[in-house]
């Protein structure tokens, strides 16, 4: 009998062994980088994440409560300065009341961070950060309504992006006296602002805009020794008669 003729195509490269050669290569590319990490840290293992944290008597500070420690510090550093600001160059009773609360608040939570910086040995600033001196320059050189505005809109931003960073910290920290700290801070944040936007002149359609656009945080900095850090106290000013107290504020959108 005859012998049969090859049939084509036979082999690795028909149509199937093509398929199959494919299939092999994709599992091959999935599986790689797999491989590849498999020796690498897990930054969110819990042995990494121990890494981060130190033992206290007060118990364990996380990096995270670091951080809030320093985020608590500078907020007074430029809030009470701000305030202060308000409480001269306001044009309603509403905003130099909400300055007063802000000199007040600030002063005592100031105290506080510092005692607990202390006692954990956490490093404070003594001057606020870039952003916060951009904040400062523009109240400084606004007047009238403007300062209103301004004043209402911005710190009202800056107290709705350290709200829920506070209640982060309280929700997960295992220290004591980072706890302590964030009921003080959560109680001051809070009362700051219902006062702000007792003046009027939060627009929260732009608010919540610029919330949502939040840039990340600007770097703290450079840190000092607790023990060297330098008291947020109202600074005395000279006296003069303030402008009259409106009526009551304008709407926030207005021009």
């Amino acid at each position: 009998m005859r012998p049969r003729p090859p049939i084509k195509g036979r082999g690795i490269f028909n149509g199937t062994g093509l398929i199959i050669t494919g299939l092999a290569a994709t599992a091959a590319a999935l599986l790689f980088p797999l491989w590849s990490y498999a020796d690498r840290p897990d930054p969110t293992d819990a042995t990494t994440l121990s890494a981060q944290t130190v033992t206290t008597p007060y118990g364990p500070l996380s990096a995270q409560d670091r951080d809030f420690v320093t985020k608590v510090r500078l907020a007074g550093l430029w809030e009470l300065p701000a305030g202060q600001l308000a409480e001269r160059k306001g044009t309603t009773q509403a905003v130099r009341d909400a300055g007063r609360h802000l000199v007040d608040g600030h002063t005592s939570l100031d105290a506080h961070v510092r005692t607990v910086a202390s006692q954990l040995g956490v490093p404070l600033p003594n001057e606020p950060n870039e952003q916060q001196k951009q904040w400062l320059a523009t109240l400084n050189s606004a007047q009238g309504q403007d300062f209103d505005r301004k004043f209402a809109g911005i710190l009202r931003f800056a107290h709705g992006r350290v709200f829920s960073l506070v209640a982060q910290v309280r929700a997960g920290t295992q220290n004591s006296l980072v706890r302590d700290l964030a009921d003080d801070a959560n109680a001051t944040v809070l009362d700051h602002i219902k006062v702000l936007e007792a003046t009027g002149y939060v627009d929260f359609s732009a608010l919540a805009r610029d919330l949502a656009a939040s840039p990340s945080a600007v770097p703290t900095p450079p840190e000092v020794d607790p023990a060297s850090a330098v008291p947020v106290v109202p600074s005395p000013s000279t006296t003069y008669a303030l402008p009259p107290a409106a009526s009551s504020p304008p709407p926030a959108n207005s021009p």
